[in-house]
């Protein structure tokens, strides 16, 4: 079976940042499981999946724009240090806050004087072409549940 629409796709990689060929992630041992068509990976690496069959290996670049977008310059904010009381600040610091919503919104500290901390509301990831070596291990149809539902069950999926 290959893997295209409506199904669930079990799959190792590893994850390279193009331009430097740093590792920035990879899943060792723990397959990754996903429904295709939801959204549930970045859609330059799950279009590039499309037609793969279980067993086969490839190595898929993913251009930014198809991964996690371009990094988004309004997205460098300043807010007043005050709002940072108790944290020891460094350059590189990854941060989570609330909104007043609840949503919970991650930021890397770029910057920070006695008045002020610049955090950078981008993923980490924007910006950056990726290559990913993918080994699909696993391809199946999704059953009607999982469709209802929008994500995998069971093995590598989501257990309700």
């Amino acid at each position: 079976m290959e893997v295209g629409d409506r199904k669930v796709v079990s799959f190792e990689y590893t994850l390279k940042d193009k331009e430097t060929g740093e590792i920035l992630d990879r899943s060792a041992g723990q397959p990754l499981t996903f429904l295709t068509g939801v959204g549930e990976i970045i859609p330059g690496l799950e279009s590039r999946m499309y037609g793969m069959k279980e067993g086969e290996k490839r190595v898929i670049e993913v251009p930014a724009e198809e991964a996690y977008g371009l990094a988004d310059p309004n997205l460098i904010q300043k807010a007043p240090r005050e709002y940072f009381q108790g944290i020891d600040l460094e350059v590189g610091l990854p941060l989570q806050a609330q909104t007043p919503e609840g949503q919970i919104i991650s930021m890397v500290v770029v910057d920070f004087d006695e008045n002020t901390v610049t955090v950078d509301l981008n993923h980490p990831l924007a910006g950056r072409d990726l290559v990913f070596e993918v080994e699909v291990v696993n391809v199946r149809e999704a059953t009607p549940d999982e469709i209802l539902h929008g994500h995998a069950h069971g093995l590598g999926g989501h257990n309700h």
